[in-house]
This record gives C-alpha cells, sequence and structure tokens, in this order.
C-alpha cells in the first residue's frame, strides 16, 4: 500500500476473473446513486463511513495484467483500501455448490462460475437504502434516497467534485431527521419510524458483521420494521452472504418460479425448490435467473433485484 499527497492505493491480483463492475452493481442504488458511480472505463467510485472515518475508494479493473487498481482518500482510506478484496467478492466461497438440482441452475453456473457476492462491511449503508425500498418501486425508492443524501448527507472526501461523489448520512443525522422532512423526500411514516429506530441502534447493529450470519439475520429482524426481506437485502451486501434469498419480494418466487419450473409459485414453493442449495440458496437463485426462461412482463412493475447477473 502506498501513499502521496494523501492518496493511497493499492494493486490486487485477484485469483479469478473478477468482474469489478457486476461485483459492486447491487452496492448502487439506482443510476443516480450519489455515493457510488461508475464510468465506461470500468473505474468505480464509491464514497462511505468506515468504521474510522469517511473515505472514498476508485477501483479500477486492469484485464490486461489481471490486476485491480485501489485509490482512496480520507480518513478512512486505509480501512478502504484493506476491505477491497472482500469487497470485490473474494471471501465468497463457491465450493461446494452443487448446481445440477435443476437444470436451469446448472446452464447459469457454466456461464457464471466467476460470479461472486461482494462484501461490504458497512451494515448501516446496506440498512438504510433497503428499508427505503420496503414496498415502494424501486424508482421511488431510489429517488428518496438519492434525496436523502444530497439534502442530508456530505461531500467524498478525495478529487471527486466532478462526480458529486456524497456520503450518507449519519446515522445520527438520519434519526434528527423532522417527520415533516421525511413527507418532502417521499418516505412514508412507517419507513422513517423504522430508519429512526434502526439508526439509534446503529452501533450495535454495525457488529453484526462479527457474528454467524443466522445470529446477524436475528438481530436484524429483532428492529421493529426490519423483517425477512430487509434482512436478506443487508446481509447479502453488507457481509456477502450468498444463501440470503429476499422472501417477501414482489416479484422473485414468480421469477424463481419461471426460470425453475415454467409458471408462478409462491414464496414457500421458492424455498421448498431451493432447499437443496442451502447454504448457498442465493447464488442457486442468481444461476436460476440466469439459466432459466424468464417471466413475461405484466401487471405493476416493481423494483428489479441488482444482485443478479446479466445473462
Amino acid at each position: 500500500m502506498a501513499q502521496t499527497d494523501g492518496e493511497r492505493t493499492r494493486t490486487w491480483v485477484p485469483d479469478w476473473p473478477c468482474a469489478v463492475g457486476q461485483v459492486l452493481r447491487p452496492q448502487r442504488r439506482g443510476a443516480g446513486d450519489p455515493t457510488q458511480r461508475h464510468e465506461e472505463s470500468g473505474r468505480v467510485w464509491r464514497a462511505m463511513r468506515t468504521p474510522v472515518g469517511p473515505a472514498t475508494l476508485a477501483v479500477l479493473p486492469r484485464p490486461s495484467t489481471g490486476d485491480v487498481l485501489g485509490r482512496a482518500w480520507g480518513p478512512g482510506a486505509e480501512w478502504a483500501l484493506d476491505r477491497m478484496p472482500a469487497l470485490l467478492g473474494a471471501d465468497d466461497d463457491p465450493t461446494g455448490f452443487e448446481p445440477h438440482h435443476h437444470p436451469e441452475v446448472a446452464a447459469g453456473w457454466r456461464t457464471h462460475q466467476h460470479w461472486r457476492v461482494g462484501a461490504t462491511g458497512l451494515v448501516m449503508e446496506s440498512l438504510v437504502p433497503s428499508i427505503l425500498e420496503q414496498k415502494v418501486t424501486g424508482k421511488q425508492a431510489f429517488g428518496s434516497f438519492r434525496e436523502l443524501v444530497r439534502r442530508h448527507g456530505e461531500p467524498a472526501p478525495g478529487p471527486v467534485a466532478p462526480l458529486r461523489l456524497m456520503l450518507q448520512p449519519t446515522p445520527a443525522t438520519i434519526a434528527a431527521i423532522p417527520s415533516w422532512e421525511w413527507l418532502r423526500l417521499g418516505v412514508q411514516p412507517a419507513q422513517s419510524r423504522t430508519l429512526v429506530t434502526a439508526c439509534r441502534l446503529a452501533s450495535s447493529l454495525e457488529r453484526i458483521t462479527q457474528v454467524s450470519t443466522d445470529e446477524a439475520d436475528q438481530r436484524l429482524r429483532s428492529v421493529r420494521g426490519v423483517g425477512v426481506w430487509t434482512s436478506a437485502e443487508v446481509r447479502m451486501r453488507a457481509l456477502g452472504d450468498a444463501d440470503a434469498v429476499s422472501f417477501g419480494d414482489y416479484h422473485l418466487a414468480n421469477w424463481v418460479g419461471w426460470a425453475l419450473v415454467g409458471h408462478d409459485i409462491t414464496d414457500d414453493e421458492m424455498a421448498a425448490l431451493l432447499e437443496p442449495y442451502r447454504p448457498q440458496r442465493g447464488r442457486a437463485v442468481a444461476m436460476a435467473m440466469a439459466g432459466g426462461q424468464t417471466r413475461p412482463r405484466r401487471g405493476p412493475r416493481m423494483s428489479i433485484p441488482t444482485h443478479l447477473p446479466t445473462r
């Protein structure tokens, strides 16, 4: 790790073909997310609140040399670079994944064996936007999150002014937002109450990175207003939990149903289909979506999961 004029750098060589943009895509909350920017060059910029302070991380894949260049600024720069391999999926081990229970999962796995689940190690970073996404369309949720960051966040450290890169508000700032301001942000009272409750518990919630994923699930769902869906969304992004499945999603069971059996199914039926893949059910969902048929589009559209690989 090197340092020049407040900038720290790290070159990391992954032991698999790491698709940086694909791995980091789930961390972006819509194309206008002020906390994460993707460039045509493949470079991804992220603003984050680390345990030791704010940081900006720029990650650039270099296919010609097979490595990834990380550049970081701010008090949390060294922490961000230390965590960069985990962020890009280095801790996600697909060993033992058996895709042959369904031919569609096997087909997805043949073309996406290098797909990985990254882990930010930052719980509130994922929890805040996940709560905003509860029971609303993706467009609504992304808009509310964007305005929350722009109105109550702060500029990210480093040479990022042209990108308008910003940090999420601190939990203390979010907890102090008045009810009328939440309405201006397009956030319903049930969501804002859950956000305020969670932010008041932020210190203890951040510590779930140190426990098992089952324990983390229990602790997250002990927060009033946080259920199975929100817990799974957070565990997937913050902990890199390859077993996390967003039960209760508006569309997911039907998408998985069409991918595996050719028709809509319930959450209970999806759970039964995925049970043989435990403890990598989330990976099985991703591979099913990549290798199976697509559900015909009809009815109201909600948010589309961003943690699934493209075909």
